[in-house]
Parts: structure tokens; C-alpha cells; sequence
């Protein structure tokens, strides 16, 4: 029993400092599969201590029989059964000590191994405030994609394979009436009509109600003419030798802002890496409070992320070679790679990426500007849900497993493009992860960006 003490206490000794680091577990479904491994375990040990139990009464049981046929023979006839002196003396030794035995086995408590390992594992289990926040979640799920409350509540979600399919006819049915009407128009009167059209459909609506609309695939502002210049491509990153004889595939998103992806531009292999580096590091997502100017954590992000420097990992300095190459921007004053996994309903509302002119210290510490651009990995496929999405222009990008979006923040002139605000849409079904580079302004101002400047 002391030995059990002593490993016990050494035990939750080594397993506590890793307790308090494994903190918010609503906000990272990275962190949360460790609970099912936790819930697994005690799953386990519950079952021992039943095993346990059942062959404690298995053995009162047999005592009882014995005994219940035994008594049933010594009362009736008393003193003929105890004529026979070996039934006086078992009967003296049964009261004397064997009752004695079975009394201990009553008492014998089978539950300490359960309930040890349930003390330590106690310390793995989420709080009051974990359970808040998937409550929330549910929440935000059921007004991001209008989902039904008994439907959600029998855990019957929307079939994933169909949710972006059903956007996306809305979007195709849309674009072949915009496509016959603007085919009648003239060239000039084509011009017109799409400014008039953008000046009609702009911003009238809430952000939020855009932000929930584009997250379900609804909303897109592309019209037929804008599709129409809209392409895919082999890029070379403005023919870089690394590039020439390999090129990426590249196609574009979006015109304006222009919003462009790379496919297979990052490894299976690659992802797995980045993600084995980043998941012991985990910790709930910050953002820069305007009043204070210092990191804290908002209601409005709900992922958990990581930084990793490319000395750490020489998969992680080709990944930042890789978009120094295709953006042809210098990352050596770009900040470090930030991996994140978003949670239940995991999302970042709209938000910008750069520093606007009412936060001129946003970035101060760092010494290189603001940030110039944004290169976005997606690192899994997401069933449904968890688009990045444009509220101001009408856009929706799709997670991908293996590609990358790659944007400007920043006008030439250094102003902040307002139309790149954006969003991470709340996780319907599935685990998100990403990474992403922001890139800075300084060292930039004698290179010649490439990743989008055939697009311009």
C-alpha cells in the first residue's frame, strides 16, 4: 500500500505540468483526441474494477452457498450434528476466524485502483469553461449554418458532401442568368452594369449576416464577366531556377482583392511534420487588443496555434524557402511559422491582418513593418464548414488539403487593402488545421514580388 502511495504521488507529479499546459481543450480538436485516449484508459480500469468486484462476490457467493447447506443440516439436529466432534471443532474455527476472513472480504475495498487512476487522470479532464465553450459552439454552429435545434440536438449534422455542392448550384444557376443577360450587352454597357450591380449589392447587409451567408456558401458577389478572368496556370515564381523544369500549379480565387492558390504545394509528409513540431505546443490563439496593445485571447477565435522557426526543422526552412521562392518576398523578416487547429465550431470572425492607422505599435516590437502579405496553408480537408471568407467583397475560399492562398495586405503605396478583411468560418464537421506566413515590409523594398504580379 505504501508503494501504491509512493508511485501515485510521483506520478501525478510528472503528469501535472502537463495538465495545466493541455488548458482550453475546447478550442483545439487537436488536443481534444488525447481526451478520448484519457476516457479510453479509465474505460479500462473501470472494467478491471468490475472484474474485481464480480470475483469478490463470486467468492461471498460460494461461502454463502456452502454455509446456507451446512446450517440447514446442523438445525436440524443440534446436538446429533454436533455429537460429531469434527463438526464442534469446524464450527468453533468458522466463528472463530473464517467468519472473520469473510468479514475483511466483505470490507475490502476493490475500487483503489480505479480510483486512483481516476485522481490522476482528473487532471487531464476539461472544465466548467471547456464545456461552456462547446455549449457555445453548438450555438454558433446552429446560426452560421441554420441548422435545425432538433435536428442538432439528435446529432444529425448536414451531409458534408453535399453542403458546399448545394452553395455552389446556387452560385452556378446564378452565373448562367448573369452569363445570357451580359451576353446581349455591349462591352461599355458590360462595364456599367457591373459597377451598377457592385454599388447595389455593397454592403447593404450586416457583416455578420455576409460573414454567416458566405460561410454556407451563399452570397458570392463573382460576376460572370470577373469569372471570365479567372485562370489556372504552371507558375515558376517569375522563372526561379528552383521552379523552371518543376513549375506549381496555381489558379486564382479572386480578382480583387487577388486571391491566388497553390495545389500540391506542401507534402503529406510535410504537413504530418509541421503538425508533430506544433501539437506539443499548442496553446489557445491570441489576438492584439487595440486599447492595451497586448496579446489576450478573445471569445471570437476559437483555435489553439503554435510558432516554429525554420532552425528547428529542416522541413520547416524548405516551407520558408518554398514561399520566399513563389512570392518572391523576403521572409527573413517575415514572423515565424504559425500553425493552427481550430476547435468545436473552431472560427476567427472577420478581421484584418494588418495593422490599421489607429494601431501604429502593432508590430512596433518586431521592428519590420507592417505586414505585407498573408500565405495561408491548408494542412487537411475540412467535411463542412471552416471556409476563410471575404465579407467585404463576397468571397469564399474552400479548405484543401495541400494547398495554399497566397494575398497582398497592402496597397504599393503601404495603405491597408480593407477588402482583404476576412474570416475563418466556424467548423461544422471535421479538424482543421493550418498554417500560415505573415510577411513583413522590410527587405522587400528592392525585390520584385512574383506570386501575383502576373495577375495584375
Amino acid at each position: 500500500m505504501a508503494f501504491n502511495k509512493i508511485w501515485y504521488t510521483v506520478a501525478l507529479g510528472l503528469l501535472l505540468p502537463f495538465s495545466y499546459a493541455h488548458t482550453d481543450f475546447f478550442t483545439s480538436i487537436g488536443h481534444m483526441t488525447d481526451l478520448i485516449n484519457t476516457e479510453k484508459d479509465l474505460v479500462v480500469s473501470l472494467k478491471d474494477y468490475i472484474k474485481a468486484e464480480e470475483s469478490k462476490l463470486e467468492q461471498i457467493k460460494k461461502w454463502a452457498e456452502k454455509l446456507d447447506q451446512l446450517t440447514d443440516t446442523a438445525t436440524k439436529d443440534p446436538e446429533g450434528f454436533l455429537g460429531h466432534p469434527v463438526n464442534a471443532f469446524k464450527l468453533m474455527k468458522r466463528l472463530n476466524t473464517e467468519w472473520g476472513e469473510l468479514e475483511s472480504l466483505v470490507l475490502k475495498d476493490m475500487s483503489d485502483g480505479f480510483i486512483s487512476n481516476m485522481t490522476i487522470q482528473r487532471q487531464f479532464f476539461p472544465n466548467d469553461e471547456d464545456q461552456t465553450g462547446a455549449a457555445k459552439a453548438l450555438l454558433r454552429l446552429q446560426d452560421t449554418y441554420n441548422l435545425d435545434t432538433d435536428t442538432l440536438s439528435r446529432g444529425n449534422l448536414p451531409d458534408p458532401e453535399h453542403q458546399r455542392a448545394n452553395g455552389n448550384m446556387k452560385y452556378f444557376e446564378y452565373i448562367m442568368a448573369k452569363e445570357k443577360e451580359a451576353n446581349k450587352s455591349s462591352t461599355d454597357s458590360e462595364d456599367q452594369m457591373e459597377k451598377e450591380t457592385e454599388v447595389k449589392k455593397k454592403d447593404y447587409l450586416p457583416e455578420r449576416r455576409k460573414y454567416e451567408m458566405l460561410c454556407r456558401g451563399e452570397g458570392l458577389k463573382m460576376t460572370p464577366r470577373r469569372q471570365k478572368r479567372l485562370f489556372c496556370r504552371y507558375y515558376d515564381g517569375n522563372r526561379n531556377p528552383r521552379y523552371i523544369l518543376g513549375p506549381v500549379k496555381q489558379e486564382d480565387e479572386w480578382d480583387k482583392p487577388r486571391i491566388v492558390r497553390f495545389l500540391d504545394i506542401i507534402s503529406d509528409e510535410e504537413i504530418e511534420t509541421v503538425k508533430e513540431l506544433a501539437k506539443p505546443r499548442l496553446s489557445r490563439a491570441t489576438v492584439h487588443d487595440p486599447e492595451t496593445g497586448k496579446l489576450t485571447t478573445a471569445h471570437y477565435r476559437v483555435s489553439k496555434s503554435a510558432w516554429l522557426s525554420g532552425y528547428e526543422s529542416p522541413v520547416v526552412s524548405r516551407i520558408n524557402t518554398r514561399i520566399q521562392d513563389l512570392t518572391g518576398l523576403d521572409v527573413s523578416t517575415a514572423e515565424e511559422l504559425q500553425v493552427a487547429n481550430y476547435g468545436v465550431g473552431g472560427q476567427y470572425e472577420p478581421h484584418f491582418d494588418f495593422a490599421r492607422k489607429d494601431e501604429p505599435d502593432a508590430f512596433k516590437e518586431l521592428g519590420t513593418g507592417n505586414r505585407i502579405a498573408t500565405w495561408l496553408f491548408y494542412m487537411s480537408d475540412v467535411s463542412a464548414g471552416g471556409a476563410t471568407v471575404f465579407p467585404e467583397v463576397g468571397a469564399s475560399v474552400w479548405p484543401k488539403k495541400g494547398t495554399a492562398v497566397f494575398w497582398y495586405n497592402l496597397f504599393p503605396s503601404g495603405e491597408g487593402d480593407y477588402s482583404t478583411r476576412h474570416a475563418a468560418c466556424p467548423v461544422l464537421v471535421g479538424n482543421k488545421w493550418v498554417s500560415n506566413k505573415w510577411l513583413h515590409e522590410r527587405g522587400q523594398e528592392f525585390r520584385r514580388p512574383c506570386a501575383l504580379s502576373e495577375l495584375e
